[in-house]
């Protein structure tokens, strides 16, 4: 028997900047510090009765010690007969998490699941590759795995693997998309994020990071105008329009949700998971991915746009952004990111996909009830959505 799964509770840190305020704070215990921080708010839920813990890292390769939902639920103090996973989806990674956790409860295969997303990208090391024997007498490459590809397989097409923002210039150009187009939707994030924080849309959601003075999301600059973003170089393509203002900054953070079946004794849900849509595209343009993800999760559904109250769409650059706008058909502009994006708040990769999904989930309470989606782009050419519904 298929039953429904909810988002009972949603909890994240303020995110920081690279090598600012959370670059001291390791990646596993960020993930303790989510988990533990929804385990204290629901001192009726038996650490025992939680079947799994799902999060999503992007990095993997140092403090995250490839299986971070493990290791953080350990640093959180949980019995050792908690399990935990995790899963790598690039960005998607936090919402990849939450949508495997719906289905275990939808499918009846567990009660309680957290998940969620962690990401220090300030801490993400250096790698380098294995030399075939010892002591080769060649240099050696250490590659950052902070964001982008590294170690690349040379039989890869080559326009698939243009660094980041280079795809973000081409959606620009492909859909007419103006420097002053990104600039303006860049001031209208950190503006809608500063709101937010201001009128405490987001006290519910945070946990302070101990040993960290950090209250709001590092990222967010509220004195941003279309003035001093014009005066910004771009960064990927000479004569380009995608500058440093118009993009999401690195960023270091973690999230984490309480889903579990309407049964669970956990007070009132805050959302119900509805839906889930999963797509692919070129590699070089993935930004527009989530456009046919978000379009399958609504049909999905039985939706349309015209049924949808707000829209959270990561906002790894105001040209991938304004992109999906475009394509989006029936899609009320003025619903999406109400309170901010991922350009003011900043886009810790396998924390993102959390962080919209609960920030949706919020909004839908506070609002009294409603439909939204979630949509995330994902390099390497995916997208990701999931319809909420209260």
């Amino acid at each position: 028997m298929v039953r429904d799964s909810y988002i009972y509770d949603y909890v994240r840190t303020p995110f920081g900047r690279y090598g600012q305020s959370l670059a001291d704070t390791r990646p596993d215990d960020l993930a303790a510090l989510v988990l533990g921080e929804l385990a204290r708010r629901h001192p009726e839920l038996s650490l025992e009765a939680i079947d799994d813990v799902i999060l999503g890292a992007a990095n993997g390769a140092g403090e995250d010690n490839r299986n971070v939902a493990r290791m953080g639920s350990l640093l959180a103090g949980f019995p050792t007969s908690v399990p935990g996973t995790t899963v790598n989806r690039l960005c998607g990674s936090g919402m990849e998490a939450t949508i495997q956790a719906s289905r275990a409860i939808e499918s009846g295969d567990a009660r309680v699941v957290l998940s969620g997303g962690v990401e220090s990208m300030s801490r993400a090391p250096w790698v380098m590759q294995k030399p075939r024997k010892g002591f080769p007498a060649a240099d050696a490459i250490l590659h950052s795995t902070t964001i982008g590809w590294r170690m690349s397989n040379p039989a890869m097409d080559p326009h698939w693997t243009v660094p980041l923002g280079e795809t973000a210039e081409i959606l620009a150009d492909r859909y007419g998309i103006s420097r002053d187009e990104q600039d303006e939707f860049a001031v209208r994030s950190h503006q809608r994020a500063t709101a937010a924080w201001t009128n405490g849309t987001f006290r519910k959601q945070i946990v302070a990071v101990p040993g960290t003075v950090l209250s709001v999301d590092e990222g967010i600059r509220p004195n941003t105008t279309l003035d001093t973003l014009r005066g910004l170089k771009p960064v990927f393509k000479i004569g380009g329009s995608v500058t440093a203002g118009n993009s999401s900054p690195l960023t270091d953070g973690a999230a984490a949700l309480l889903i579990a079946g309407e049964d669970a004794d956990l007070g009132d849900p805050i959302a119900r998971i509805v839906s889930r849509g999963v797509a692919a595209n070129d590699p070089d343009i993935f930004g527009i991915a989530p456009v046919k993800a978000a379009n399958r999760a609504l049909a999905r559904a039985g939706l349309t746009w015209a049924d949808v109250d707000f829209v959270e769409l990561n906002e790894a650059f105001a040209a991938q952004a304004l992109s999906c706008i475009r394509l989006w058909d029936g899609l009320d502009p003025d619903k999406l990111n109400v309170d901010g994006g991922a350009i003011a708040m900043g886009h810790p990769l396998g924390a993102s996909g959390a962080r919209i999904i609960g920030q949706l989930a919020r909004k839908l309470e506070a609002n009294g009830g409603g439909i939204g989606v979630a949509a995330i782009c994902i390099g390497v050419g995916q997208g990701l959505a999931v319809v909420l519904e209260r």
